[in-house]
């Protein structure tokens, strides 16, 4: 009598002829395929017993069979969790993960670093270990890293060097991730890309969201035009790049890669290539990165080179916020915020300005002081300012 598993297996194999492996052996290839219809309708079982069932087995596919076995059964774990299955789950849980690790740990043990299936169980060997939390999830990942660097030096194919490292990342190991991705560009650079297409491939991955591996490019790509631009032409491609990083209110930015870069471009020793508009970014990047004593140089800085700049007030305002409730040095804020509410052309930093002194007077206790300074505040923003 025909199992359910074995009905679903034999009308499978009629609609998908191709994938009936009773006359030759399968493949890795073909297995992969057979693997994409199972998964697609979560029939992990089923494809278990597929595997089960191929005739010809002979020991060059075995680990490809195991690598797949693990698979499934990794997946149907990560699919019964998903779905609450909790009666398959408690049941058969226990027996699903030691069928992972026996058959991911057979292809570790059957095959050379060379070969893709070794690295593959490795990682899924480590993906398993550290979604249970268990006590072999920090020796699997030394032994994954390990087998990694194996690997790439073996010739491996960057696209599961990159793969490893995107897994890496999705589970909060940047550090390795950032590793791994070092290993794929390096990758990409033995294949002797021009200078343009590193570029090119870099803004790509970060126009995917993928900072680590962008600035990895990135590093690669700096370092080999530094050999052959100008100066003045570096600078500008430094610029560009740390354009992209800076701190913005929407989008991608990375504050710490922003500053390298603007620092790099400090390292050149060129004179006045910081315009208005450039130390203002680098200020700001400084400022939300915390480096408060950096960001205060680099405001004070931009008042003193273009003191008609359109970022005059806003920099001596967080100048005197940076003092204010970063640095504590009260003396300094009320100075800047004496400076703004000096002015007779007032802006909302003006206004801002006096309503910080006020709370500056009203905390140190003299409160008739806090008292002149928000009547201050009302009668100045009243016809432009009455929000605030």
């Amino acid at each position: 009598m025909l199992t359910l598993g074995s009905m679903a297996l034999f009308l499978i194999l009629s609609l998908f002829p191709s994938l009936v492996f009773s006359s030759e052996a399968p493949t890795c290839a073909s297995i992969e395929e057979l693997k994409v219809k199972y998964f697609t309708q979560n029939q992990y079982n089923e494809f278990i017993e597929a595997l089960n069932n191929f005739k010809n087995k002979d020991k060059l596919i075995q680990p490809c069979l195991n690598y797949y076995r693990a698979l499934g059964r990794y997946q149907q774990l990560k699919y019964l969790e998903e779905k609450q299955s909790w009666d398959d789950y408690f049941a058969n849980g226990n027996t699903y993960r030691d069928q992972i690790v026996e058959n991911a740990k057979r292809v570790t043990d059957q095959v050379p670093s060379s070969d893709p299936l070794k690295l593959k169980s490795m990682l899924l060997l480590w993906q398993f270990h550290h979604d249970q939390q268990d006590a072999f999830k920090e020796q699997a990942l030394a032994d994954l890293m390990a087998e990694l660097n194996v690997y790439a030096k073996e010739s491996g194919d960057p696209e599961l060097i990159k793969d490893t490292a995107d897994k890496l990342l999705a589970h909060e190991e940047k550090s390795n991730a950032r590793l791994a991705y070092k290993l794929y560009v390096n990758k990409l650079v033995a294949s002797q890309m021009m200078d343009s297409q590193l570029k090119k491939t870099a803004a790509l991955f970060y126009k995917d969201g993928n900072l680590e591996l962008a600035e990895s490019l990135y590093d690669i790509y700096i370092e080999k035009i530094s050999k052959t631009l100008t100066p003045e032409g570096l600078i500008g491609e430094l610029f560009e790049i740390a354009s992209l990083f800076v701190y913005k209110p929407q989008g991608l930015y990375d504050m710490a890669y922003a500053e390298k870069i603007y620092s790099k471009i400090d390292g050149l020793g060129k004179k006045d290539v910081f315009n208005q508009e450039s130390i203002y970014l680098r200020a700001f990047n400084l400022e939300k990165l915390k480096d408060y004593k950096k960001a205060e140089e680099l405001y004070l800085q931009l008042t003193e080179l273009y003191p008609g700049t359109k970022y005059y007030d806003e920099a001596i305002y967080k100048v005197a916020m940076i003092n204010a409730y970063a640095l504590e040095n009260l003396a300094e804020a009320r100075k800047y915020f004496g400076i703004l509410t000096a002015k007779t052309v007032f802006s909302p930093h003006v206004i801002y300005s006096f309503y910080q002194l006020g709370l500056l007077a009203q905390w140190e206790g003299n409160l008739n002081s806090a008292k002149d300074y928000y009547n201050l505040l009302l009668k100045n923003s009243a016809d432009n300012y009455p929000s605030t």
